[in-house]
């Protein structure tokens, strides 16, 4: 690195991060399906020609699929490769709607780079609409698979290609589109790389592509990574259905292990994960040594920096890699599922992986992690409209983030960068509803010291007959609250009043019924009763919490109407000595749907914190001393 001028590399960098949003910002503006267009469930990367990923605003797929099949040196301007096949993935697509597009950077003869995107597509055929089916059993019903595929080859469409995918698509205009559109971003990302290269050379620009990486690894190491004890800290949490047996607790356990003298400090060892379901929540994950687990669980670790404004320039590159060692039991778990275990679900296993990283990390730190965060879901609609023509909508809703050891979680959030719901005036334009409420869900999030975020709380009327269909996963088990803080409400759906499983595919809807969609909010950190009552107060007079939930959940007593609510000081003095003096609660809150699928038990095992030699417990700023 000291070779390297620091001028340049901060060029390159900066010319990496905009080649980066340009191809997002290009694929936005001209894809054609609502999935890609409005909700933005796309991302795009840039890796180097040692398949290193490089840019760190957005996660993306792997290379080294493409790479296996096709050798670099066979590859030629021009050429665009694409897979979904989970399978043959290694480990970089998760199921079979993410379609990926791949384009080598060319300079003098030679590949230099990559820009890839990959993004959630309409429907690639399947069982149902969506390409989604929650009960499947194999990955056969899930729709089409493709392996590695040359789509391009120097400049021309694979027509053949390209007519096998639309023909199995349900939605073959907007899949074409949305191709097209990925296809074109990535080959004009590849032109501003290549004059990149033209303009500084390629020694030059790879060099500061090798000092980009090691800045990542230095500083997660050295600003990061130290803030956790050396030790073994164990924590698991859980998938609650599969689309096709009984609800019960599906485990994703974490031993995390933590030497600092070691070449790999971390060992993040999935040993004690439940078995692969018969449903489709699998993911697989266990390969090429797990390189795509590793950057998309580093994020977690950027909680850990000295403030949130630190946290926000922390970018994750393959630059984290050096730092963590994967683990995994061997096949035929969640994670090391044997195909053709189905996997369309499989975000209720890889976005719980996020929170088991998190409450791993809280342990070891005595509570300095956010509690849990809402977790993705997918809730729609299908059916014809007026004139006859098959429609899908779609929407990926977020929710309350976890509240953190100086703040509360965000309203409303998505846990994938940049994605959002679908504007109001668009999809009643578009299909056959009407939008009768988008607000805030009041009392979902956990109660604390610092509240988790609100969930969305969103009406639909129907005007026509259709069929109802939700991938939703924390619909018994809740955001867990941590150090004293706790649960969040779960993710909830009533279709004419009845209530909904988390998993549906066809429920049917008739018109003039209204489906209402609570998601869920997130989990507190530290006790309720430790909460300021002023803020307690302003959040009922907000419409975040109602007085009910004032009384009950944070031991605050209010006077004078719900716009101007008084906090009355005594009283709340006396109840608050009264609801502390109740039993101690674990230091991790599950919520009641935990004793519902575990027979009983109040909490796990994994979620008291580990006492040190005294006995006491560790612990951050004003959260309750008496969580277990």
């Amino acid at each position: 690195m000291s070779e390297v001028d620091p001028v340049l590399v901060e060029i390159v960098e900066g010319t990496l991060a905009s080649v980066e949003m340009e191809v997002e910002t290009a694929i936005a503006r001209t894809a054609r399906s609502p999935m890609i267009r409005d909700a933005h469930d796309f991302r795009a990367g840039i890796h180097d020609a040692r398949l290193r990923k490089l840019t760190g605003r957005s996660y993306s797929a792997l290379v080294q699929p493409i790479v296996r099949d096709f050798p670099i040196a066979e590859m030629n301007p021009g050429d665009v490769f694409f897979h979904n096949d989970v399978y043959l993935s290694e480990g970089g697509i998760g199921h079979l709607p993410d379609l990926c597009v791949t384009v080598p950077v060319f300079h003098d003869g030679e590949v230099v780079a990559f820009v890839q995107a990959f993004g959630h597509h309409d429907d690639i055929g399947g069982a149902v609409p969506g390409s989604m089916p929650s009960r499947a059993r194999s990955a056969f019903e899930e729709g089409l698979m493709v392996p590695p595929i040359k789509l391009w080859d120097r400049g021309v469409p694979n027509r053949a290609a390209l007519t096998i995918m639309t023909r199995n698509s349900r939605m073959p205009d907007s899949l074409a589109g949305d191709l097209d559109a990925e296809c074109s971003a990535c080959l004009m990302g590849a032109r501003r790389l290549a004059e990149l290269f033209a303009r500084y050379g390629r020694a030059a620009v790879e060099g500061c592509f090798d000092a980009i990486i090691a800045k990542t690894t230095e500083t997660f190491r050295r600003e990061l990574l130290s803030k956790i004890p050396e030790g073994v800290h164990v924590w698991e949490d859980y998938a609650e259905h599969d689309g096709v047996e009984e609800p019960r607790l599906h485990a994703q356990r974490i031993t995390l292990t933590v030497d600092h003298s070691a070449e790999r400090p971390l060992v993040i060892d999935f040993t004690g994960t439940s078995p692969q379901a018969k449903g489709p929540i699998n993911h697989a994950g266990d390969y090429a040594g797990g390189v795509f687990l590793i950057k998309w669980l580093a994020p977690i670790l950027r909680n850990l920096a000295d403030t949130p404004e630190r946290m926000a320039e922390l970018d994750v590159n393959e630059g984290v890699v050096p730092l963590i060692e994967m683990r995994f039991p061997g096949k035929g778990t969640l994670l090391t599922p044997i195909f053709p275990a189905p996997t369309n679900a499989r975000t209720f296993v890889i976005l719980r992986l996020l929170g088991v990283l998190a409450g791993a990390l809280a342990k070891a730190t005595g509570g300095r992690m956010p509690a849990d965060q809402e977790t993705i879901r997918y809730t729609g609609v299908y059916g014809e409209d007026e004139e006859g023509r098959p429609y899908l909508m779609r929407e990926v809703l977020g929710g309350g983030s976890g509240g953190r050891w100086y703040a509360d979680g965000e309203d409303t959030i998505h846990i994938v960068p940049d994605s959002r719901n679908i504007p109001v005036e668009f999809a009643e334009a578009r299909w056959p509803f009407r939008v009768e409420r988008l607000g805030l869900a009041r009392d979902s999030g956990g109660p604390g010291l610092y509240r988790g975020g609100l969930g969305y709380d969103k009406h639909i009327l129907m005007l026509r007959d259709a069929s109802f269909m939700s991938i939703a996963d924390r619909s018994i088990l809740a955001c867990w609250g941590v150090n004293g803080g706790r649960a969040g409400r779960p993710f909830l759906v009533t279709v004419g009043g009845r209530e909904m499983e988390g998993l549906v595919d066809d429920f049917p809807v008739r018109a003039g019924e209204i489906v209402r969609v609570r998601t869920t909010g997130g989990g507190g950190w530290g006790s309720p009763y430790d909460r300021d009552p002023e803020a307690v107060a302003a959040d009922v007079r907000d419409g975040k919490v109602s007085p009910e939930g004032a009384r009950a959940d944070y031991g605050v007593v209010l006077d004078g109407p719900v716009d101007q609510p008084r906090v009355d000081a005594a009283a709340t003095e006396a109840l608050r000595a009264e609801l502390r003096a109740a039993p101690a609660v674990p230091f991790f809150d599950r919520g009641p749907g935990y004793p519902t699928l575990s027979g009983g038990e109040p909490h796990a095992d994994v979620d008291l914190l580990d006492l040190d030699d005294a006995g006491n417990a560790g612990g951050v700023g004003g959260a309750d001393s008496r969580t277990g």
